[in-house]
């Protein structure tokens, strides 16, 4: 490091401070605006936003390579590739373009429809596919940050969402209460049903792994039952396993009109979104999920109770995976259900809270995105013929990657976490701040 120079001062004068000419080359320092600027970039490619972006990144690459080897034309002119090899990257250009374009048209924007309500359609049927996966990721996420591995997201959806259309179709109350009233009930019963695992666990040490895979089978079970025998939530008149049709009092209704699909349903994931932020964050109780989560021992040294902290975290799991539910059968699924309304929806919760970084926003725009792949993948398969099934691949792809971090930071030449920090600009070779740094 330069020595600082110091100005001539007349006898007797105090001596005038002393000004840095920079770090070890001799050029001026980096302003302190810059530093900071830096070191915010350091932290974003640093963070899990930056894995998770190419943990995308990279599923969608693999998906355009399964694109590639599925198209005909791509096969076709792979035939003659070396004489000539335009054709193929012709053809495989096309192929990967054409599907990815299908998926946007089906997903967020038509732009060769003739009108804007039938244009922004795409984007309306993504937030409604998106709603029940956000609910449900908040509920795998808030079980995340407890220490906690809710996979029973099935049984919970299923149990919320049989409560919540048992109170829609067999009572008669006004209208607006019986929303309300259908609302509460099947968040209450998500809310107990993971309850359950909560306190096992609490109590016994059970694993809430085992306990919440063994509660989805029982809830799957359970609702085919009540299907299936009359008088209880089949349909009356009816051989098949299905309920009736809610009542118009409980149905959600419509953000947009009859024309669009979303409902209210949205909104109210919305400010879940919201809660759970504040719950994590500013919350006491909060508080005390993320302390089980980082250390139940040290959390029951500073004085949390780990059981019945363990209890409630579950419990706010299921009561957001329970929202998921009423949604899908007040809000998407009106005309009665069966055992298959789970649609995937528990497991692919799990996905949706590891992509989001187990945060309330990464969660919001990572069922979002799962949203847009439901809804635009149909559009991939019937306008350019692409198997839906690789929307599925992406999806699974985006998992492996997320579980495997340290391979997106090295393809990406990402800055490991927690690594040795870089000397700052403007500081000596000793990582001692300059004048100039003390000054300030």
């Amino acid at each position: 490091m330069s020595e600082p120079t110091r100005a001539a001062a007349p006898a007797g004068a105090a001596p005038a401070p002393a000004t840095d000419t920079g770090g070890t080359d001799g050029g001026a320092a980096t302003p302190p605006g810059d530093r900071r600027w830096h070191e915010a970039f350091a932290r974003i490619v640093s963070g899990g936003w930056a894995v998770s972006l190419g943990a995308v990144v990279l599923a969608i690459l693999a998906g355009s390579v399964m694109i590639a080897f599925t198209d005909e034309a791509v096969q076709e002119s792979a035939g003659y590739f070396f004489a000539r090899p335009a054709d193929t990257f012709a053809a495989i250009g096309q192929a990967v373009g054409g599907a990815y374009a299908a998926l946007f048209r089906g997903a967020v924007w038509n732009y060769e429809a003739d009108s804007f309500a039938a244009a922004v359609r795409p984007l309306t049927q993504s937030l409604t596919y998106a709603t029940p996966l956000i609910a449900a990721g908040l509920g795998v996420a808030v079980a995340f940050r407890a220490g906690m591995f809710n996979i029973g997201g099935q049984g919970q959806l299923l149990v919320s969402a049989a409560a919540a259309g048992w109170v829609g179709f067999a009572f008669d109350l006004p209208i607006g209460l019986h929303l309300v009233v259908a609302v509460v009930v099947g968040i209450l019963a998500g809310a107990l049903w993971a309850g359950i695992a909560g306190l096992l666990k609490a109590a016994t040490g059970a694993h809430e792994v085992i306990v919440t895979i063994m509660l989805n089978y029982i809830a799957f079970y359970l609702l085919s039952y009540l299907l299936a025998t009359p008088g209880l939530l089949q349909a009356p008149g009816s051989a098949n396993p299905k309920t009736p049709a809610m009542a118009d009092t409980a149905v959600m209704p419509g953000l947009l009109g009859d024309r669009y699909n979303l409902h209210v349903g949205f909104l109210l994931v919305l400010g879940a979104v919201v809660l759970v932020w504040w719950l994590l964050n500013r919350s006491s109780l909060g508080f005390g999920f993320r302390a089980l989560g980082e250390n139940a021992h040290a959390a029951r040294v500073a004085g949390i109770d780990v059981r019945r902290t363990t209890v409630l975290a579950m419990g706010v799991a299921g009561a957001l995976v329970g929202l998921a539910g009423t949604t899908q059968v007040l809000g998407l699924i009106t005309t009665g259900f069966g055992a298959d309304i789970d649609a995937g929806v528990g497991f692919d919760a799990i996905t949706v809270a590891l992509l989001g970084g187990s945060s309330p926003v990464g969660v919001l725009l990572a069922g979002i995105l799962f949203g847009a792949f439901k809804a635009g993948g149909s559009s991939m398969q019937a306008l350019e013929g692409v198997p839906i099934e690789i929307v599925l691949v992406v999806q699974s792809l985006i998992v492996l990657f997320i579980a495997a971090p340290p391979l997106v930071r090295a393809v990406f030449r990402l800055p490991q976490p927690g690594g040795r920090a870089r000397r700052r600009p403007g500081r000596g070779a000793t990582g001692t701040p300059t004048s100039q740094e003390v000054a300030a």
